[in-house]
């Protein structure tokens, strides 16, 4: 079996950390630069090159029958694998597209979103909240920190986003209260950590430039973890933020408390609420793109389809008639 530990892995490891990469796109790196390994019979990939990249993402895409995206994390993987650590050109491969499209996104109704918020404690309801008030991923909303929240502005600024990039979105002034109460808890929560010489989880290598700043109150994650853990890079002490495996939990309970089981609802449903909810109100698809983070403008019209319609505001010209 292909060890999870080699040294080969582990140079890819150092160099995705040395670009300070997120430990989720190491995560998905290693994951398919493996599968590229197992699917070549675990040949070493200094062995091979565009060739077998090609074939590896062209079974994905007609064999696996992968979406898009996935294939594209695949490359991006692979990518970086010989441009990065082998120094191989991977250009004019020319491999299959993948054709697969995705489903629709299932949205809930403004009453729906009311309904299983009722059924959610007060934290778990606050992050759900900004889920459906900001249109943010989970994983966003679990990272914010103090200072990523602008209350004079009704702004949150989301830090490296998919993409490791940067975004404003709306901060909603319903949720403004109990986001100063949770903030208040955690600074609280940091004051005691501090006394023992510990706190928040850093970014990359903040901790050795700036070896204070996890006594500052900007850097104190607004939804902490219960307990401590060791840092995976760094391997210093620390408190992370909240696992979404616990906002998944919750939600789901409150989903079958609710009675709207019978839709796929998930954390990410109440961010395809608040993009389609959005443009039901009138919001110009350009403005949408920015506040969800999309690269793509064809990414953010998916919206449009589940409204049923590929332009928002324009009634077909039958509606003019006065024929009822």
């Amino acid at each position: 079996m292909l060890a999870k530990a080699s040294p080969f892995l582990e140079k890819i490891r150092g160099e995705i950390r040395l670009r300070g990469y997120s430990l989720r796109t190491e995560k998905s790196y290693l994951f398919w630069i493996k599968q590229f390994i197992l699917f070549h019979g675990k040949r070493h990939p200094e062995s091979m090159g565009a060739e077998e990249v090609k074939a590896f993402l062209s079974w994905l895409a007609v064999k696996r029958g992968v979406a898009v995206n996935t294939q594209k994390v695949a490359l991006n993987a692979l990518v970086f694998l010989y441009h990065k650590i082998l120094k191989q050109d991977l250009s004019d491969m020319g491999f299959s597209l993948a054709t697969k499209q995705r489903h629709l996104p299932s949205v809930l109704t403004p009453a729906e979103v009311a309904l299983i918020l009722q059924h959610l404690g007060p934290r778990h309801r606050l992050i759900v909240e900004l889920l459906y008030g900001s249109g943010l991923r989970i994983t966003e909303a679990l990272r914010l920190r103090v200072q990523d929240i602008d209350f004079s502005h009704h702004a949150i600024t989301v830090r490296d986003g998919k993409g490791n990039k940067d975004r404003q979105t709306l901060l909603s002034e319903s949720v403004v209260p109990p986001l100063k109460d949770a903030i208040e808890k955690a600074l609280t929560l940091q004051q005691g950590d501090n006394k023992l010489g510990l706190g928040p989880s850093l970014p990359h290598r903040l901790g050795v430039k700036f070896p204070n700043a996890y006594r500052s109150p900007a850097w104190m994650f607004i939804f902490p973890a219960t307990g401590f853990c060791t840092h995976p890079t760094t391997d210093v002490t620390c408190r992370h933020h909240l696992h979404d495996s616990v906002i998944r939990k919750a939600l789901k309970k409150a989903v079958a408390l609710a009675g709207v089981d019978q839709k796929r609802v998930s954390c990410h449903t109440f961010r395809h609420s608040f993009a389609t909810h959005l443009l039901q109100s009138g919001c110009d698809i350009r403005n949408l793109q920015e506040l969800l983070g999309h690269n793509d403008i064809k990414t953010t019209q998916i919206y449009t389809h589940v409204l049923g319609r590929h332009f928002i505001n324009i009634k077909s010209p039958a509606d003019r008639l006065a024929l009822r």
